[in-house]
């Protein structure tokens, strides 16, 4: 049996990302997103249209897609009723303040970049340079949506498989936001035939 529901949103589990884009004085902006997906190389974005991440990516295509862990999100939350914008809009939650030094509000450090403008975030185990090559309404002309394409990928060696580019799954646990609320990972149930790292070793007693 399932039962009719009208969820306000729906946020049913995705990575939280940390966003970094440069603002129109040259200084830089921190935003954490609740709606990323990858695809290949591309990354797509989905955030407010009245937020200052979208006012800097419609006129400097330049970002980096930060991941943090789920031992950041206190981290996270900090940025949560932050905005870049002045005035704050006024489509903007309540409680919403601006703020224009992200990193410092969050307790985050800013580390450069090699390939665009924008900083890192040294606390994140997973880092993607960027540029955004469309930027567009989405359906409801609420949001914007964005597509980058990733330039350069920064990641703790920790969670690589030595002499590989590959992240290791065992060791990789992205924040999540699900309803709202942050979660990881739990245990690892089996994977994909199509995986290129090796099936994670569990030892027990028989």
């Amino acid at each position: 049996m399932h039962i009719a529901i009208e969820p306000s949103i729906l946020y049913f589990g995705t990575p939280v990302v940390l966003l970094s884009t440069e603002n129109e004085d040259g200084t830089f902006n921190l935003a954490p997103l609740s709606s990323a997906w990858a695809l290949g190389h591309t990354v797509v974005l989905g955030l407010g249209s009245d937020g200052q991440s979208a006012h800097n990516l419609t006129r400097r295509p330049d970002l980096v897609i930060n991941l943090p862990s789920p031992d950041l999100w206190p981290a996270v939350e900090r940025l949560a009723p932050l905005t870049g914008r002045h005035p704050v809009p006024p489509t903007k939650a309540a409680g919403c303040r601006y703020e224009p030094d992200k990193f410092g509000a969050a307790g985050l450090h800013p580390e450069p970049s090699d390939t665009v403008r924008p900083p890192r975030v040294a606390e994140c185990p997973l880092q993607l340079e960027a540029r955004a090559a469309q930027v567009r309404p989405d359906a409801t002309g609420t949001f914007l949506v964005v597509e980058a394409q990733v330039r350069k990928v920064h990641a703790d060696p920790a969670l690589t498989v030595p002499g590989t580019d590959h992240i290791n799954p065992a060791a990789w646990t992205p924040l999540i936001y699900n309803f709202r609320h942050y979660f990881g990972l739990g245990p690892e149930l089996g994977h994909s035939y199509r995986t290129q790292t090796p099936a994670t070793v569990v030892s027990g007693c028989s």
